[in-house]
């Protein structure tokens, strides 16, 4: 595990699943404080607990909030900035709410609310994190995309086109940003398991059928959250200092995208 420099970081959406496992491995790396952030009051302090019993030394903060809502975001960051000061790293894991469907299936109903939990919810998280990072001349922002977002895959038409804009907001994001020293990237996994996703997936027939076959070609085993976090504290390290702008697949072998 890569040891950081006492880096205050702030996870979105990480009470449960990938953005827990994010969250944890920060605090188990060296991080000075850990921001944590869901909807749930319950699995807040639950997780809350669990990291603070796992990284005595790191702080950990829970700031209930659903940051698909510009305002809410914006006042977690600043919450964040009250309480510790600056924001060296911001992960953001908002993910979720469709499975796969053909696009003649999807409520149109569905486009908007869909872009504001996957694309809108990065670029608001961004924007209101980066002239802090600015002024610091320093921060590392990785944000999760999808190996949908390189691939084209039957019933991932709505979400594949959301996480590529994703995926090329960050690169372009990391150019105007490096002059400041600061460094953007995607994680781009397939399925992972052990998490609510994945649960979900795996109980509608038409998505089972997709993801089971993409299990098969997973030769070097499917994903699960620890890889994706491994991952996220590279890159915020120092060992990635001289890397931006990448879009990283974590599939096991599912695909080369």
């Amino acid at each position: 595990m890569m040891t950081l420099d006492s880096p205050i970081v702030l996870v979105t959406a990480s009470t449960d699943g990938i953005g827990f496992e994010i969250a944890h491995q920060f605090a188990l790396a060296g991080a000075k404080a850990v921001v944590i952030n869901g909807r749930r009051a319950e699995m807040g302090q639950s997780a809350l607990r669990t990291l603070r019993n796992a990284a005595p030394n790191c702080k950990v903060l829970f700031i209930q909030a659903d940051i698909s809502q510009e305002d809410e975001i914006t006042d977690v960051v600043k919450q964040t900035i009250t309480a510790f000061g600056r924001i060296d790293v911001l992960v953001n894991c908002l993910g979720g709410g469709l499975t796969p469907r053909p696009f003649s299936e999807i409520p149109p109903a569905q486009f908007e609310v869909l872009s504001q939990r996957h694309l809108l919810s990065v670029m608001h998280a961004c924007h209101a994190v980066v002239p802090y990072m600015t002024k610091q001349n320093k921060g590392v922002i990785p944000n999760l995309s999808s190996d949908a977002g390189k691939l084209a895959t039957p019933g991932e038409t709505v979400i594949g086109a959301l996480k590529a804009a994703v995926i090329m907001f960050s690169r372009t994001l990391a150019i105007e940003v490096s002059r400041y020293k600061m460094r953007v990237h995607c994680l781009t996994p397939s399925i992972v398991q052990g998490t609510a996703t994945y649960k979900n997936l795996m109980e509608d027939p038409f998505s089972k059928k997709l993801f089971e076959k993409a299990e098969r070609r997973a030769a070097l085993g499917v994903t699960k959250p620890k890889d994706i976090a491994a991952l996220a504290v590279f890159l915020a390290s120092p060992a990635a200092a001289n890397m931006t702008g990448q879009a990283i697949s974590v599939n096991g072998g599912i695909s080369a995208a």
